[in-house]
């Protein structure tokens, strides 16, 4: 319960932070209107004073000009006679019409833009992205990534997505998760930064597409060299290649669901499936939960119910290799287990991961 609240608190937190990023992105774009009111005002402050003094109509001082052009631009009237000379006058008449026309329309787009944020779709996520850190980013909204986003989700893991296809059905269901979703290319350098790359701690590339699949975790890793890379690739030996030469977390099987992909994320170790007499099998390390039905059971239980092997038992510092089927499992203990991506999947998923 008390993750949970954290997980909401932090979430909450982050919103804010893309709504202060946000507007300052917005009053970035409002630089040029105010850059042409400014100078509408300097530089018919700056006129103005020059034809009083030519016009024997004399203002003290420069700044008391700008200050004359500004009030009029407001319809204000000034502490001073109004000006006997037309050109002069015009500069009453005609000041609210350059200065309030630009200032207005960088206003009314302002204010558009601000309580319309819906209308900046791709804006606001990159905003509510960016504000991310030690977070994973999820390449790819397909069968798996989808299945993926919901299981990190449950874990209470900060995730970011970036899809291309926003037409994806399940892209409005990862936003109602509150889960950013940046609808664009991730091969393009700019978009994983937009994601926090540099302060991400795990990548996913969950996408069909080997070769882009490759071609975005280089150019993570090239972005950030320490952040751990979860890859899909269904060559096996390329799979495995992948793996030694990069280390990346490089998972090849197609029978590979969503929880194993998820804990490879969070940080559980699984090792590429490999194929005994036809059958997948997987090494994976499993931090035993307070929550997991078979925590304070006996190895035998586990092996039992979930038709896989232990081989090896951590407890308090101290190793076990093949542990006896009477050995009991306490929460906080480390087991190493070998089985298919099936059952590794239910035993992740049991054990909340």
């Amino acid at each position: 319960m008390h993750k949970k609240i954290s997980f909401i608190d932090k979430h909450r937190w982050r919103h804010i932070q893309a709504g202060i990023r946000d507007t300052v992105i917005l009053l970035r774009e409002f630089r040029k209107p105010i850059f042409w009111f400014s100078f509408a005002v300097i530089g018919g402050g700056a006129l103005y004073h020059y034809l009083s003094q030519r016009l024997n109509e004399p203002v003290y001082s420069l700044v008391e000009s700008i200050y004359i052009v500004l009030i009029a631009t407001f319809l204000q009237p000034a502490n001073r006679d109004f000006p006997h000379h037309i050109l002069l006058q015009i500069f009453h008449f005609l000041m609210p019409v350059i200065g309030l026309s630009v200032l207005a329309q960088g206003l009314a787009d302002f204010g558009s833009l601000f309580f319309n944020r819906k209308s900046r779709n791709k804006e606001w996520e990159m905003a509510v992205a960016s504000t991310m850190q030690d977070h994973i980013i999820l390449v790819g909204l397909g069968h798996l990534g989808y299945r993926v986003a919901l299981k990190l989700h449950e874990m209470g893991e900060p995730l970011a997505v970036i899809e291309f296809n926003a037409e994806a059905d399940t892209v409005n269901a990862v936003k109602n998760m509150g889960v950013p979703v940046i609808h664009d290319d991730a091969t393009r350098p700019s978009i994983l930064e937009a994601a926090n790359i540099k302060k991400a701690r795990t990548i996913i590339m969950a996408s069909q597409n080997d070769s882009m699949n490759l071609q975005i975790a280089l150019k993570a890793r090239s972005l950030n060299p320490s952040i751990q890379v979860v890859i899909r690739i269904f060559d096996d030996d390329f799979a495995h290649a992948l793996q030694e030469q990069f280390s990346f977390i490089a998972l090849s099987a197609t029978e590979m669901a969503a929880p194993v992909f998820a804990a490879a994320a969070a940080g559980v170790d699984v090792t590429n499936p490999i194929s005994v007499e036809g059958q997948l099998l997987s090494l994976a390390r499993l931090t035993i939960s307070k929550k997991a039905p078979f925590a304070n059971k006996t190895i035998g239980f586990i092996e039992d119910t979930y038709h896989l092997n232990i081989v090896l038992h951590r407890k308090n510092g101290n190793s076990e290799m093949h542990p006896t089927d009477k050995t009991e499992i306490k929460p906080g203990d480390v087991i190493a287990i070998l089985g298919g991506p099936h059952q590794l999947n239910q035993i992740f998923h049991d054990n909340g991961q």
